[in-house]
């Protein structure tokens, strides 16, 4: 089993997409919150509103592993393909303090 980690995603949009991608984020934190492996899932909009940035903690590998195979979660990556102006930047990270 797999320490918890945390990681970091950024979201960029396509313009014209802004409001669909901000809708399909929102519209997934309750299920990923409620997930065993959820430690933590918040959702920011970057103040000149062209990014989204996720802030995310998992009990390990194997739960984020699960979030991304679960239902709700595959028919926004699929979007994501149009939606998005770059591929989603995604770091993970071990706190060291």
């Amino acid at each position: 089993m797999t320490a918890p980690f945390q990681l970091f995603a950024k979201i960029t949009p396509k313009p014209e997409h802004q409001d669909a991608v901000r809708d399909s984020l929102l519209s997934i934190l309750a299920q990923t919150r409620a997930e065993p492996g959820c430690l933590k899932f918040n959702l920011l909009e970057g103040r000149d509103e062209s990014c989204f940035y996720l802030d995310e903690e998992w009990a390990g590998d194997g739960a984020l592993a699960e979030h991304y195979a679960a239902p709700y979660i595959a028919p926004i990556f699929a979007k994501y393909e149009d939606w998005l102006a770059a591929p989603v930047e995604i770091h993970k990270m071990t706190p060291l303090a």
